[in-house]
């Protein structure tokens, strides 16, 4: 049975572009002049068609601009495709924005039952689940503390743990597996499995590649609003990479990533990784055992008290092989100011044997929502350096996910950048 089917669907955008000649921006001559503002059109999507079989599990990836967003918009009723059919059979509910709709001068209790109901369910199926929901999110002890005392990691525990407890035909997430850390976020991936093995229908736009791969049966990938490849999750994650404008930027001056593809449009986002020496000076190879420091450069449009910056390695299959942010783990503050901004991640010797991997980054409010991600960031290879056996060098008791290292911040370090 097929519960979601999009025919030759397409989603224009008229984009309206003010001219000042003037300078005037308000009064009766400004809005008369509005009247003439030139215009393009915007293609978001372009003759898009897909099917999604009852209990199938969709992975929807693409840089940022590609259409996943418009598509999730479509399916949820938020706007309206310019032409083409969209089908929907079934009960569809959208797991997007975790916590949105809380009172923050009611408790916990009390937003469960505006949350859940705002959701659809009733309140006796709230009432049923409500035991479920407190447990889940793990915050017994603070159910009847009005929410606006609940710390940035309780609130969205809380909103997901409702929005999990939903028993829809159709699922659509939308980087939801974002929320909390770590323990959390494998918690959300197996409630979301369990959904999936009792018939559920889930939609699945993420740019977190590893949870998709893990997560779906299928996955599509969509570039300037049109599918350009779909199948096993693997293949197609494979088939991005390689379509990607990553590649190893080994120029004279050493390891440099500037951002393959990046967006004006967004708020934060990181603009390049330099691979560092001691010295900070930039490296022309990186080496099993070699001290390195990942600087990772971004830019904020605006000021924002407490973010979140996150570095991963990835090798050739996927594997999540090293995963630090700077919150909550490290417990190192970063306040992001207009203009660029900079962190080092250092490792006083670099854990990872000689091979091929790549490059994720990540801007955040920590635990709540990403601000910018992108695990297709960049591809780099490390050389052989000390000889070990197996994967990875530990000189101690540590585990991979536990390499020694540090994050450090030097406002020197951006001197005379704006």
């Amino acid at each position: 049975m097929i519960d979601l089917r999009l025919d030759r669907v397409s989603k224009k955008y008229r984009i309206r572009q003010e001219t000042e000649i003037d300078g005037t921006r308000h009064g009766p001559i400004h809005k008369l002049r509005r009247l003439w503002r030139q215009s393009h059109e915007f293609w978001a999507l372009r003759d898009v068609t897909f099917e999604v079989e009852r209990g199938e599990a969709l992975g929807i990836i693409g840089h940022n601009g590609a259409g996943k967003s418009t598509i999730l918009k479509l399916l949820a009723n938020i706007t309206t495709p310019s032409s083409g059919e969209i089908t929907i059979n079934g009960h569809l509910s959208a797991l997007i924005e975790v916590g949105s709709g809380f009172h923050p001068e009611l408790t916990g209790r009390e937003n469960i039952y505006l949350s859940g109901s705002i959701l659809g369910m009733s309140r006796g199926e709230i009432t049923r689940k409500l035991e479920s929901i407190v447990e889940f999110a793990g915050i017994s002890e603070f159910i009847d503390t009005p929410v606006k005392r609940y710390s940035s990691g309780m609130y969205v525990r809380l909103g997901f743990s409702i929005a999990a407890h939903l028993e829809p035909d159709i699922l659509l997430l939308d980087e939801v597996l974002a929320v909390g850390d770590a323990a959390f976020q494998t918690k959300c991936l197996k409630r979301i499995k369990q959904l999936e093995r009792a018939g559920t229908t889930i939609v699945f736009i993420s740019h977190d590649l590893y949870s998709v791969k893990r997560l779906c049966d299928r996955v599509l990938l969509l570039d300037r609003g049109r599918i350009i490849a779909s199948g096993d999750p693997g293949e197609v994650i494979k088939t991005y990479r390689h379509t990607s404008r990553i590649t190893e930027s080994k120029s004279d001056n050493g390891l440099s990533f500037p951002n393959p593809n990046p967006d004006p449009g967004l708020q934060f986002e990181v603009e390049q990784v330099d691979v560092l020496d001691r010295e900070g000076r930039l490296k022309h190879e990186l080496r099993t055992g070699d001290y390195v420091r990942f600087r990772i450069v971004w830019r904020a449009k605006e000021y924002l008290e407490d973010g979140g910056v996150e570095l991963g390695i990835y090798s050739e299959n996927e594997v999540p092989l090293i995963r630090y942010s700077n919150q909550p783990i490290s417990g190192f503050d970063i306040a992001f100011k207009p203009g660029l901004n900079a962190v080092d991640l250092e490792f006083q010797q670099f854990p990872l044997a000689a091979g091929e991997y790549h490059l994720s980054v990540g801007l955040s409010r920590p635990m709540i929502a990403w601000l910018h991600r992108n695990d297709n960031f960049a591809a780099f290879s490390v050389s052989q350096g000390k000889i070990f056996k197996g994967e990875y060098l530990l000189d101690s008791d540590y585990s991979v996910m536990a390499v020694p290292h540090r994050w450090s911040q030097d406002i020197e370090q951006l001197e005379g950048n704006s």
